[in-house]
């Protein structure tokens, strides 16, 4: 696991190109903002969320290496707050040498780091585990790299591309394991369910079906259930649960006292003004008077958060829990399929470019183009093929099953569907590895003919998509 960091003498030209391809589009976003970006702030969190603006990345990352504290959801990344401390202690020592903040740059050097790192991964795993050849492993992995969210992924402060990171590490070494037929080692899959989970908890449970793809029935050996599946499971939820009332509870908390006090506060001036506008002076009238007007203005700011892209993008959520309430039971799926699973997620829509469902772009957007629908409708289809034809292959299962559980909590549960394209970069790149599994069947003229087709949809996707985000980045 240490040795696989190392860049083979084959893999040193893809490695020089995707740096190069990284370096280009983490520039777009740092001339786009860095006017704005490199001053000093007395409040990071308001200046980066009211100026940052691609699609609905949030450049929390930005937040926590400019003043470190935890940004994100405690929930959903329990460690991504930690992993960025070290980059915090970087660009605080430029910031009291240079009087400038520098969060850009720090944040661009790792991602670049992290995608060239995917990339080689990637090939690897069409090179090493599906066993493809060298053109067309390096095909299949600039196809993936094609995809307009995996192209964000790596230029956006959000933490995307450490997942799909380290979830293309995870399918590579657990293929490289099948190959061989070794098994994943206690440890092992705990390091791994320590970053993946670390980065975003709900990935952590695919560490746990790689392991058991790996390691096959002794998976479900009561022992490893519970060192290597509920004592892991326990001990980061644990770990959440401290985080949580250590660093977010006092500012929930914080916040609650500031409410209830700027409620008390209003309550006592719609009285004052209620008594002076009024003859009655029977005290339980009045107080009556007064809760009419409070309902009526809470019914009225009601409307009008209900009228805030905020709000009315959300969808119908199952219930009004903690966790129940990110769910969605009212977005519809069959567009949503169409147009944001298969769609923007690989091809971006020309209106509404890059915009927000937070801010004002539709939950569904269509495009201007019969084009954009046939080159979906391809991908689709060789995604179909694949799963057929690469029926008896058990790594392609494994990676299918770290879409299927993305689907299950997005399509199924609704967890961010409105955005569903957002969180591609977690499952993107298994609609390549299938398509691949495909390849690996196919000889003669079938292959020549599938590789002139990747080839094709790879370069088109490129152009089109670079195409957009550049007009998006410098000119809109």
């Amino acid at each position: 696991m240490i040795n696989i960091f190392k860049i083979k003498k084959e893999e040193r030209g893809l490695a020089l190109v995707i740096l190069l391809y990284t370096l280009v589009l983490n520039a777009l976003v740092i001339i786009k903002y860095y006017d704005k970006f490199s001053l000093l702030s007395d409040n990071y969190r308001r200046l980066f969320l009211k100026i940052f603006n691609i699609s609905g990345f949030d450049p929390l990352t930005y937040e926590a290496v400019s003043k470190w504290t935890t940004s994100y959801n405690i929930f959903r990344h329990p460690f991504l707050a930690f992993f960025m401390y070290i980059p915090y202690q970087i660009n605080h020592g430029l910031m009291l040498l240079t009087g400038h903040n520098y969060v850009q740059f720090v944040i661009a050097a790792i991602y670049v780091f992290f995608a060239c790192y995917s990339f080689i991964f990637l090939y690897r795993i069409f090179r090493e585990v599906i066993e493809l050849k060298k053109i067309d492993s390096l095909l299949f992995t600039m196809f993936t790299f094609s995809f307009a969210y995996v192209m964000l992924a790596t230029m956006v402060p959000d933490h995307f591309l450490l997942s799909m990171f380290m979830l293309i590490v995870t399918l590579y070494i657990s293929g490289l394991k099948m190959k061989k037929q070794l098994s994943m080692t206690r440890l092992q899959s705990l390091i791994l369910f320590f970053f993946t989970a670390g980065v975003s908890l709900n990935n952590g449970v695919k560490t746990f079906l790689a392991t058991w793809f790996v390691n096959g029935k002794r998976f479900w050996h009561p022992k490893n259930i519970i060192l290597g599946v509920i004592f892991p499971s326990v001990m980061i939820w644990g770990f959440v649960r401290v985080e949580y009332h250590i660093f977010e509870f006092p500012h929930f908390k914080a916040r609650q006292i500031a409410l209830e006090k700027q409620k008390a506060k209003n309550k006592h001036k719609v009285y004052e003004m209620y008594k002076d506008t009024t003859s009655e002076k029977d005290q339980a009238k009045i107080a009556s008077g007064v809760d009419r007007i409070l309902k009526k203005q809470e019914a009225e700011t009601l409307r009008k958060q209900s009228l805030n892209p905020e709000v009315s993008h959300q969808g119908k959520p199952i219930g009004n829990g903690t966790f129940i309430s990110w769910t969605d039971i009212s977005t519809p799926r069959g567009m949503t399929f169409v147009e944001n699973l298969f769609g923007e997620s690989i091809q971006l829509h020309q209106d509404n470019l890059l915009g927000d469902t937070l801010k004002g772009r539709p939950v569904i957007v269509h495009y201007r183009w019969i084009f954009n629908y046939v080159v979906e409708g391809i991908i689709v289809l060789l995604f179909a093929l694949g799963l057929f034809f690469g029926r008896k292959n058990k790594f392609m299962w494994l990676a299918v099953s770290f879409m299927a559980f993305d689907m299950l909590l997005h399509l199924g549960l609704g967890f961010g569907i409105n955005e569903i394209y957002i969180m591609s970069p977690h499952w993107a790149f298994v609609i390549t590895i299938v398509i691949a599994c495909l390849a690996k069947n196919l000889d003669g003229k079938k292959l020549v003919a599938l590789r002139s087709m990747i080839c094709c949809l790879a370069a088109y996707l490129l152009i089109y998509n670079t195409a957009l985000i550049v007009e998006y980045l410098t000119i809109l």
